[in-house]
């Protein structure tokens, strides 16, 4: 797996570059816009060109940005779907504009809590985005999957499984986020339990649609529902069961995207967390 992890883009985009060779990270995560306001300001000719010129000089690693939070594809119609769906939209533009090969999304919450409603508009909501997404573009939708909070949709493969089929584009994916599925009650940790989940996720959606993952220790314990990430190896996921993961030879080339909190003194906790899950590497692969 290419290890990398979510930078600040605080200052301009191009400075995620920078972060990204502190934290020895090898691909890197970004946000676009804003992930927490529907408005975002105009991504400048300058802006793209600084950020192209330092991705050229970090040597060009993978890319992904990341949705804002705001978007929910999966509710009805009114203000927020409008605005999730010229949100997402955006999203798409902006990573195409900079060279961001992918764009990971959360599918959203159903409003009424019918889950089979809030698949259909989610399905629904993609293809109005992807329609506007010229098929010459090189980037790629990644539906995330979900902690099953609430009325989210998305926490199981079957409900990805039947996003991806409804709306029936060759452009979408998934991001599989180890702490999602651990908080939705899939334990990947065992043998058994890592077996049982690739298979379902070659069964039902095909591992060539596994575009990248999100790599996050967990604050809960199993099947608690709650979307809360801890550093690596720190709760209730520990560190030893990465090694599986990391070092799975079908996954060699996807890269694995850090998003824990902060260590107590404030600082980032990516560098610590990589240099863990390096650990679990083969020593040539580590040291390198």
């Amino acid at each position: 797996m290419i290890l990398g992890a979510h930078e600040s883009v605080a200052g301009g985009l191009h400075l995620a570059f920078e972060r990204a060779a502190r934290d020895r990270a090898e691909a890197v995560q970004l946000w676009c816009r804003s992930s927490r306001q529907w408005e975002a300001r105009p991504l400048l000719p300058g802006d793209v060109r600084a950020f192209r010129a330092a991705h050229r000089l970090a040597g060009r690693p993978p890319l992904a940005a990341h949705a804002s939070y705001l978007i929910n594809l999966a509710a009805a119609k009114g203000p927020v779907r409008r605005r999730s769906i010229a949100a997402l939209t955006d999203e798409l533009a902006r990573a195409e504009a900079l060279g961001v090969g992918q764009v990971i999304v959360h599918p959203g919450a159903s409003i009424d809590g019918d889950a089979e409603r809030g698949v259909a508009w989610v399905v629904a909501g993609l293809q109005a985005v992807l329609a506007t997404v010229p098929r010459r573009a090189r980037v790629r939708l990644l539906l995330e999957n979900t902690a099953g909070q609430g009325s989210c949709v998305g926490a199981t493969l079957p409900e990805l499984a039947a996003m991806l089929a409804g709306a029936a584009d060759d452009r979408l994916g998934i991001c599989l986020d180890t702490q999602h599925l651990w908080a939705a009650g899939l334990d990947w940790t065992t043998p058994g339990g890592y077996q049982a989940l690739f298979d379902e996720v070659e069964a039902l959606v095909g591992l060539e649609r596994l575009g990248a993952f999100h790599l996050n220790d967990s604050r809960r314990p199993l099947g608690a529902r709650v979307d809360r990430h801890e550093r690596i190896g720190e709760g209730a996921i520990g560190l030893e069961p990465f090694r599986r993961l990391v070092t799975d030879p079908r996954f060699a080339a996807l890269p694995g995207y850090l998003e824990t909190p902060p260590r107590p003194d404030g600082e980032a906790s990516y560098a610590e967390g990589l240099c863990r899950l390096r650990s679990l590497l083969p020593a040539a692969r580590a040291a390198g």
